[in-house]
Formats: structure tokens, sequence, C-alpha cells
């Protein structure tokens, strides 16, 4: 089984990988399911870089092909838990179940802190020293811990004050939604923002201009 897994995650596109159990603050579909395997795909730098005051169809495009991958991603990895006796649930990558919220299955994002992946940014997004955050999160939820491949889990220093100094997205927000911490977030400001956009622009609720003011902290090596 390690060797299929190892196949399926080596085969996909430059991730970060954690695992985690999940603490009880965090409501899951299926209580029974508490561990959890968070997957980080990076986006395209010079795609987020066409965004200026508003999201691209460029975009819009990049957005959906990636969620698209990072759910092909969890199934294949569910499935091949699944076939080994183990429980799983693959949660959709971007999937609102209640947009007066507005909230999805789970928080990926606090799954991802959880497994040591990154941080909650000013922005409410996770930013990671790989790819600030620019980036999109899926997680496949088990009844146990799962065995993945030690070489594939990502395991490094985060720094312990976050952002720190960078204020970049602070004041790019069209909503003026973003404070000085997570907490100070206006998510309804945001979130009118994006359904502004998605009625004039791109026909999805989406935004990204917070996205490409949080730029890698560190540089990736190929």
């Amino acid at each position: 089984m390690t060797e299929k897994l190892h196949s399926i995650l080596a085969a996909a596109p430059k991730v970060l990988l954690g695992i985690t159990h999940v603490t009880e603050d965090i409501s899951l579909p299926l209580a029974k399911l508490r561990w959890a395997i968070s997957i980080v795909m990076p986006l395209s730098h010079a795609i987020i870089e066409t965004i200026d005051e508003a999201p691209t169809k460029l975009y819009k495009h990049h957005y959906r092909q990636v969620n698209s991958l990072l759910d092909q991603l969890a199934l294949q990895l569910s499935l091949a838990l699944q076939e080994d006796g183990m429980q799983t649930l693959p949660i959709p990558a971007s999937q609102i179940i209640d947009w007066s919220v507005p909230r999805g299955d789970i928080d990926h994002r606090r799954v991802a802190q959880q497994a040591g992946l990154g941080w909650i940014g000013r922005h409410g997004l996770l930013v990671t020293p790989e790819y600030g955050a620019r980036q999109r999160l899926v997680t496949v939820l088990c009844d146990e811990e799962p065995e993945l491949p030690q070489s594939l889990l990502t395991t490094r220093e985060l720094p312990e004050d976050g952002c720190g100094k960078c204020r970049a997205c602070v004041g790019k927000c069209p909503g003026k939604a973003i404070g000085d911490s997570p907490e100070q977030l206006k998510v309804k400001a945001c979130h009118e923002v994006c359904a502004d956009f998605s009625k004039r622009l791109v026909g999805v609720r989406i935004c990204g201009i917070c996205i490409k003011q949080c730029r890698p902290k560190v540089k990736n090596k190929s």
C-alpha cells in the first residue's frame, strides 16, 4: 500500500502534505473520521500576477483546474486507503454548503494549520513559507491514522510570529475586510466583494487580490 500511495502522490504537482488528528473544535461531516490528510497545491504565480483590481478569466479557469486536480488526488488517496480497509472521506477543495456563513463541509485552512503546513494570515487564508497564500487546499478524512510515505510528508520549522511585520494585504481589499489580525477579518465584506465580481465579471465567487499580495516567504528549490 505504501508503494501505491507513493505512486499517487509522486505523480501529482509539487504539493505540501501533512497528517493530523483533528481537534474537537473543528466541525466534521462524520465525527468518527478524526484523522486527516491535508494537501496544499500551489497556484501559478504568472496567472496570479494577471490580477489587478479584479479577478481575471485566466485566474477563474486556473482556480477551477487546480481545485479539480486536488479533488482527483484526494479521491485517489481515499479509494486506495479504503481498499486497505480504512474508512475515508475526501472533502471537495472548494464547495460551499452554506452561503449565509459561508462555510464548507470542513475548514481546510484550520486542518492544514493543525497539520503543520502553515498559519492563518491577516486575510484569513492559509499562508505557507513555500507559496504564501498562492495555493488551494483539500482534505481526506480517515477513521485511523494513515500511513503515508515519510519522505513525502512536509516537515520544516514555521515562523513563530506567522506573518510578522508583513502587511502587504492590508488595505488592498476592495471591501476593506482585512484588519491587523485574522480575528479582525470582516468575512461578510470579503464575500460581498466576491459576489460582486461573480455577478459583474467572472461568474464565480472569487477575488484573488489579497492572494496576489501574499507571496512566498522562502525560495523553492526544484
